[in-house]
């Protein structure tokens, strides 16, 4: 099993940038897809964005897409996700997850054995 862990949440302006960090422990990160989801206070967790072990290939909500960056360092076991433009409806909490299949970038949460703990993002307007 692989253990995650986010860091990087915080308050920002809207405009603002974050940089969101998923470091890994335990099983070889490499062999994960890994995937970013969130969730806003009485809302259910949604799809962020995804990107396979190798990290050749991507996907993203339409809500992000052209604001938000994933990428990973398999080399320092670490997922990350650049955060540009941020507005206030992307203020939730942020959580980072792994799926077993390495060249997956789906969408649905079920395919994600392993979740970190979350982090907070605020965007205040």
């Amino acid at each position: 099993q692989v253990q995650l862990v986010e860091s990087g949440g915080g308050l920002v302006q809207a405009g603002g940038s974050l940089r969101l960090s998923c470091a890994a422990s335990g099983r070889a990160f490499s062999v994960y897809s890994m995937a970013w989801f969130r969730q806003a206070p009485g809302n259910e967790r949604e799809f962020v964005a995804a990107v396979t072990s190798n990290g050749g290939s991507t996907s993203y909500a339409d809500s992000v897409k052209g604001r938000f960056t994933i990428s990973r360092d398999n080399a320092k076991n670490t997922l990350y996700l650049q955060m540009n433009s941020l507005k206030a409806e992307d203020t939730a909490v942020y959580y980072c997850a792994a799926n077993p299949k390495s060249y997956s970038t789906t969408s649905y949460s079920m395919y994600y054995n392993y979740w970190g703990q979350g982090t907070q993002v605020t965007v205040s307007s």
